[in-house]
């Protein structure tokens, strides 16, 4: 896992030339910009931020990027590779409830955030392409969204609108328009860059702190492990947890559990169990142990201490699966990929490095931290079981959403 700030943002050739002609057969024109946004890996946090937590995560090298030119309209057209064509109306930016959970719901609310932030956003044709894979868990739907924040910024903006306010109005578009209720560690962490810690406690103002540390110099790779089971018709599980954690702090009378200290939530366990059930406590569990586990991360990483630090990420895997239960949906039986996923990873790491669930669970990636001198045997074990080309060795990419101004 490296990080290399050196390196300036480019388009391969054949990237660009993908994009032109892609611009081009949808559009008939020519491009004029190009625009990127990473995706994001979760190293520490898992489902903390939407309890106004701590999270530890980084952008990556594989990242969604856009080739675009101005139109003198009232209408967004967007193109993605592989799907059919996106256009939005201007003049109708209001919540659609017949387009939740969709592409036109996304850009809608992105421009509607910016509307309101005091953005004069006019038309314009974009042509998108993505190495973030859909369902992968590596944050596609927030790098479409940062993606967006950065164009109506580089178009509209002059600039001005800052990482924060691109990450909000991706996570307003998810809540309000495309109807998911989410954190905000994923389009922080593709808006801002590189390998960062975040605390939400104040969510209009979060703390984001870069992490400095080298982990090329510690022979281990970070890799994602595709489980194969794809996080689409999953909404109601992640919907669920928010939903039950939510009803547990308004026994406190409380939003979310930053705002309940921990002995009080012990004090009233029992009562919590009858009221809400166990499911909803373990998930509370879930948080204080895991919200306090970040900061030991960070501090282990900035103590060099990178033994303490793999054992604290094996600790998250533990709890996302033992209190959290994100790991397989309700009632499944004959598939349960993401446990096999994580069961492989424990066999071929043989009690070295470490591995958890990624992102939002039930289905996508598992996160592993893999030692160098087993990588390949790690990789071939992998693909063996899950198919070729499902673990990818990433890199920590230190800029977040931005404008590509050479090729």
């Amino acid at each position: 896992m490296t990080t290399d700030e050196t390196q300036l943002p480019t388009l391969s050739p054949s990237r660009r030339a993908e994009l032109v002609s892609g611009f081009q057969a949808a559009f008939a024109a020519m491009p004029d910009r190009f625009f990127s946004a990473p995706g994001r890996v979760e190293i520490g946090g898992n489902h903390t931020d939407h309890q106004r937590g701590h999270v530890l995560a980084a952008a990556i090298h594989l990242d969604t990027v856009a080739a675009v030119k101005v139109q003198n309209s009232h209408q967004i057209r967007i193109q993605s590779a592989g799907y059919p064509l996106c256009v939005v109306d201007l003049q109708r930016l209001k919540p659609i409830p017949g387009d939740l959970h969709t592409t036109a719901a996304l850009v809608r609310g992105v421009v509607a955030r910016f509307v309101q932030l005091g953005c004069h956003v006019g038309g314009f044709d974009a042509y998108v392409t993505s190495t973030v894979l859909p369902g992968s868990g590596l944050s596609s739907s927030a790098a479409f969204e940062v993606l967006l924040g950065t164009i109506l910024n580089g178009l509209f903006g002059d600039g001005k609108w800052t990482g924060l306010e691109i990450a909000m109005a991706g996570q307003y578009a998810e809540q309000v328009h495309f109807g998911k209720p989410c954190g905000l560690m994923d389009q922080m962490a593709s808006a801002v860059g590189s390998l960062v810690t975040m605390d939400f406690l104040d969510p209009q103002k979060p703390v984001v702190r870069p992490v400095a540390f080298d982990f090329s110099a510690c022979d281990h790779a970070l890799c994602i492990v595709d489980s194969g089971a794809n996080h689409a018709g999953l909404t109601e599980e992640y919907a669920a947890i928010t939903q039950e954690l939510k009803l547990l702090c308004g026994f406190f009378k409380k939003k979310v559990l930053r705002q309940v200290p921990e002995t009080e939530f012990y004090a009233a366990l029992p009562t919590l169990r009858h009221l809400f059930g166990d499911r909803a406590v373990l998930r509370a569990i879930h948080f204080y142990q895991e919200d306090k586990r970040v900061l030991e991360q960070v501090a282990a990483l900035e103590a060099g201490d990178f033994g303490q630090f793999l054992k604290l990420v094996k600790q998250s895997g533990y709890s996302s699966y033992m209190y959290l239960q994100n790991i397989i949906p309700a009632g499944a039986i004959a598939h349960q990929e993401m446990g096999i996923a994580l069961a492989l990873c424990e066999h071929y790491l043989a009690g070295r490095g470490a591995y958890r669930v990624h992102g939002g669970g039930f289905a996508g990636t598992v996160l592993a931290i893999v030692p160098l001198d087993r990588l390949e045997s790690f990789q071939s074990g992998i693909h063996d079981a899950l198919g070729q080309g499902a673990c990818h060795i990433l890199s920590i990419r230190p800029w977040g959403g931005i404008e590509i101004l050479e090729g």
